[in-house]
């Protein structure tokens, strides 16, 4: 038997994503109601919910939805220009919400550092590798991603690096990336992408804390990641 397509209206107005939200606040609701209440309406064939629900396993979770562009979203079946341009707005006011509350906490630590990041990246399919750009206090002014696939020294040049943390007026920078098979342990090609920039960063006296590898805990380390700078390469 097929799903049973019930139209939010059809549905008691107690158990309506929207009021429910209005009675008992948004965290009674699953990840796919909230965005029902985002997109509104749904497509012949499936409710709200039931689009939200595909829509979140279309781009492989929340993450992977919040990164998508406009142009990406609307090429899901029932998202048009208008309702694309809702979620993109809603995901950009959340992660600059994100990066406010963040703002306050002094990457200071590997362990900091993770937390910040690892939710989304540690899922990625792909490499992303990010600049995190820090002021004197160590806190975080802006992360700016440089490059996605396999990290190597021609995605990892250190003009491509050290841009952001100029054009910012950084006082310092982290360096991050993932690797999508779960084990943190550094390649070759890591070892040597960071002792370059490292050289690099001191020649242009900027302040390079940490270059990050983020996987799963429990993999190969209980932390679930590997710091260059607690391994004494930087």
């Amino acid at each position: 038997m097929g799903m049973v397509h019930t139209r939010m209206k059809e549905m008691p107005e107690a158990d309506r994503p929207r009021e429910r939200l209005a009675t008992h606040g948004a965290s009674v609701l699953t990840d796919a109601e909230l965005l029902a209440v985002m997109i509104g309406s749904g497509i012949p064939g499936a409710n709200a919910v039931q689009l939200s629900g595909r829509l979140i396993h279309a781009f492989g979770g929340l993450p992977g939805l919040a990164r998508a562009s406009v142009s990406d979203l609307q090429q899901h079946k029932g998202i048009g220009h208008a309702k694309a341009c809702h979620l993109a707005a809603a995901f950009g006011l959340g992660s600059r919400l994100t990066l406010s509350r963040l703002g306050s906490i002094p990457l200071d630590t590997p362990q900091r550092i993770y937390e910040l990041v690892a939710e989304d990246m540690r899922h990625l399919r792909v490499e992303s590798l990010r600049v995190l750009l820090v002021n004197a206090r160590c806190r975080l002014i802006k992360i700016e991603e440089v490059s996605q696939g396999s990290v190597n020294e021609s995605v990892a040049h250190p003009r491509e690096i050290f841009r952001p943390v100029i054009s910012h007026a950084a006082f310092g920078f982290v360096l991050v990336h993932n690797h999508p098979s779960g084990d943190p342990s550094p390649s070759d090609a890591d070892i040597r992408i960071t002792r370059k920039l490292a050289d690099g960063a001191s020649l242009l006296q900027l302040n390079f804390f940490d270059h990050l590898i983020v996987g799963t805990p429990g993999f190969t380390t209980p932390t679930g990641y590997f710091s260059f700078k607690e391994h004494g390469i930087i």
